[in-house]
């Protein structure tokens, strides 16, 4: 719902100065309210039973409160679906549920923070889970609840082929904003999937080793010591950092000035909100660009090879720190995007009938010596090739840490306790992520599903699987 600002003017008899806000940041200044009110009652030492009554933070909860009081304090909320609050309550049930279990050691990780107030800048979205959602036979038009009938950029067709074959069933839609300020609508969608055909006749190779880093995207090697593919890193990110800087120097210039009086920024001007769509657009050029590498280059090894095995990296970490003499290696990370290739080759290899083996994190597939299994005690990231003190051999860093990997790969679906050429690491392995694909998927039935909630992690109907990312339509 966000809010409006106003400019200080006299107002009008019969006019008021209204704020919409969220129906999750409703409910959070509701949650720390009574937090606080409690926190104050036991400083005043009163008893434990005498408290004000705590409220429950599951989204049932949430939702049977702002349903006592949303007349009161939202009139209008009658106009919009009751998915587009639901959706905000949902966002806040889990965000309330990570914080609770991090704060009490029940949730590994990074500490999660209180959860925040959404801004009117926050990204907007909202999902549906029931009501009319359809895919149009003229495959360029969508039917969402209250919105009607939408026409789409793409075409629907592969969506549409599965759900008049019977071979899908929409579970939810998601309508969200991005950046550029395009609205993109992604369907979650269980399918009936037959297995995969596997190209690895053609090629020779079942058994590989992936090692992904931020100059070369992807080196895929087999445990013979031969390199079978580089995919070189399309820095899309940094290729915009020109336009970007010279546009955000541009939007610095436009923004209005601060008034001390109203302690906030003047109201933007039109040119300025012109250049922060620029801006926006920019950043999403960069991240397609990177998205679609991303994906053939998975999609590929997960069609071509049995057994992939990768690295698992603590991407979050490898940015955490360093400050600004490191802003130019965090800059280079995100552009990589690391952390996607692990994620989109787990559902991959499920889809195509391959098998994905994750290296346990504390692995040292750089520092091994492909040749003779001697471990450096320090590698340096300038190093970009391997030099070996033992046996004297010097080889490329990525090649040599996705020999390694494939080797690693190797032993473990050999069922070995020891690594191959583990060395002084033995005991650390490998780990195999992708579960065996179903034989059958459930009937897909009628449009519609569960509502959203703290997460599913069931599939809906007997033996479908869902897939983990929605078809943006």
């Amino acid at each position: 719902m966000g809010w409006v600002e106003v400019a200080r003017f006299e107002i009008p008899d019969g006019w008021v100065v209204q704020a919409y806000r969220f129906a999750r940041n409703h409910m959070l200044d509701l949650v720390k309210a009574v937090m606080d009110q409690r926190t104050a009652e036991r400083s005043y030492g009163i008893a434990e039973a005498e408290l004000t009554p705590a409220l429950g933070w599951s989204l049932p909860s949430l939702r049977k409160i702002w349903n006592q009081r949303k007349e009161a304090v939202a009139p209008w909320w009658g106009e919009n679906s009751k998915e587009a609050y639901n959706t905000g309550l949902d966002s806040l049930a889990r965000s309330l549920d990570a914080w609770s279990k991090s704060r009490t050691g029940r949730r590994a990780g990074r500490p999660v923070g209180f959860p925040r107030f959404h801004s009117r800048r926050h990204r907007a979205s909202v999902r549906f889970t029931t009501g009319t959602i359809r895919i149009e036979a003229d495959r360029h038009h969508v039917t969402l609840p209250r919105l009607g009938v939408i026409r789409t950029h793409e075409s629907t067709r592969k969506l549409a082929r599965r759900l008049e074959a019977g071979t899908a069933r929409i579970l939810s839609v998601t309508v969200s904003r991005d950046s550029a300020g395009r609205w993109h609508a992604s369907f979650q969608v269980v399918v009936q999937r037959a297995a995969g055909t596997l190209a690895v006749a053609s090629r020779g190779v079942s058994l590989v080793g992936v090692d992904a880093g931020v100059k070369d995207l992807l080196v895929v090697a087999s445990g013979d010591g031969n390199e079978l593919d580089r995919v070189t890193a399309p820095r899309s990110l940094k290729s915009a950092q020109s336009r970007l800087r010279q546009l955000q120097r541009k939007g610095a210039r436009q923004q209005g000035t601060y008034d001390p009086e109203t302690k906030r920024r003047q109201v933007p001007s039109n040119r300025w909100r012109r250049t922060q769509s620029r801006i926006g657009k920019t950043h999403a050029r960069a991240a397609n660009i990177r998205r679609d590498a991303l994906r053939k280059a998975t999609t590929a090894l997960a069609q071509q090879h049995q057994v992939i095995t990768v690295e698992t990296l603590n991407a979050a970490g490898m940015q955490s720190n360093g400050g600004a003499r490191k802003k130019g290696l965090n800059r280079a990370l995100a552009d990589a995007a690391l952390a996607d290739i692990r994620r989109m080759l787990a559902y991959k290899t499920r889809w195509y009938g391959s098998v994905l083996v994750e290296a346990d994190r504390w692995y040292p597939s750089s520092k091994l010596c492909s040749g003779c299994g001697s471990r450096k005690p320090r590698l340096l990231l300038s190093e970009r090739a391997y030099a070996c003190d033992t046996c004297g051999l010097i080889i490329d860093r990525d090649l040599n840490a996705a020999i390694n990997l494939a080797r690693l790969g190797q032993a473990h679906m050999l069922g070995e306790t020891r690594p191959a050429g583990s060395g002084p690491v033995a005991g650390r392995g490998a780990v195999q992520e992708t579960e065996p694909a179903p034989a059958s998927a459930a009937a897909a039935g009628d449009a519609a599903g569960r509502e959203a909630s703290t997460p599913h992690r069931q599939p809906l109907g007997k033996t479908g699987t869902a897939s983990p990312q929605g078809e943006a339509a």
